[in-house]
């Protein structure tokens, strides 16, 4: 079986439809196998994330974290992904790390947002000015036509950086947004359930650890929740978390993940609250990398 060398450049033939609807494919499949693995050097740290899911395939994942490569012009991480065919066992693919991390991450948000989301969502927050929130541009503009963003950050350096209107204050800006973006490794919730408005649909992406929260648990008790997978979020990211210790919401609150059935995945009416939090499990690597691996395979 011949394997593939995917590069980043493939990502000239993908499209956020097609992602979107790979991902939704996936999740009529049997629910997937997943496993995380962490080692740790010093401030270094290696994870493999490892996912099988019958009648896809399966995927190793993996990534090394070096902080110390900044000060030597490289890059922190680097990785790769390898892909496996779900009958036989061989290895089919071998794809860039940042290409699936960079289109699966995004991919995750913008399918929660196509189906929380009012369809006539203009006006976008992107809260954190890195990779991911310029991704999140891409994705959300192929949604959302006219889409108008502002970027808010700590540092108004990397926010003007993005070459997008900047936003002084962060209360005011959320209060004016259709749809907000959090993308930060904040231990410290940035948005605040008092400044919530009817119609808003939050897209929760950059906190993945118990003590990470971008939102308060007052947010959450005024909102709508889902998780693209109960598994990788519940009982992991601060943010839900710190509700449901303190008894502000109960786990019957997480309305609905992507294995539920898409009716239960929904906005019910254009004054609610929703909030979607990205966990962003090794499944949806697999997903997104046997997307990506299909294209290839079918360019011109």
């Amino acid at each position: 079986m011949t394997v593939e060398m995917i590069p980043f450049s493939a990502e000239a033939h993908l499209t956020w439809e097609g992602l979107t609807q790979a991902l939704e494919a996936g999740h009529r499949l049997p629910r997937a196998q997943i496993e995380d693995i962490l080692f740790r050097r010093g401030q270094d740290a290696l994870l493999s994330r490892v996912a099988w899911i019958d009648g896809l395939g399966s995927l190793v994942k993996t990534g090394l974290v070096a902080p110390g490569n900044a000060a030597l012009g490289k890059p922190t991480i680097n990785g790769a992904v390898t892909l496996f065919d779900d009958v036989t066992g061989e290895l089919t693919a071998l794809l860039d790390f940042h290409l699936v991390t960079k289109w699966k991450t995004a991919g995750d948000s913008l399918l929660s947002a196509k189906r929380l989301a009012r369809k006539e969502s203009r006006n976008i927050l992107l809260v954190g000015a890195g990779t991911v929130a310029r991704s999140m541009v891409q994705a959300y503009s192929s949604v959302f036509p006219g889409a108008e963003f502002t970027v808010w950050s700590r540092t108004r350096a990397s926010a003007e950086a993005m070459g997008l209107p900047v936003a002084d204050d962060l209360e005011v800006a959320v209060r004016n947004a259709h749809i907000i973006c959090t993308a930060t490794m904040s231990t410290d919730p940035l948005i605040k359930g008092d400044w919530l408005q009817p119609g808003q649909h939050l897209d929760l992406i950059g906190a993945y650890a118990p003590a990470m929260h971008e939102v308060d648990s007052k947010a959450m008790a005024r909102a709508r929740i889902f998780v693209d997978a109960r598994a990788t979020t519940v009982h992991h990211i601060g943010d839900l978390m710190t509700p449901l210790a303190e008894g502000v919401i109960t786990a019957a609150d997480i309305i609905a993940d992507f294995y539920d059935d898409p009716a239960a995945f929904a906005r019910r009416s254009d004054d609610e609250i929703t909030i979607a939090k990205n966990g962003g499990g090794a499944h949806l690597d697999l997903m997104t990398a046997t997307y990506i691996s299909g294209v290839w395979a079918g360019r011109p």
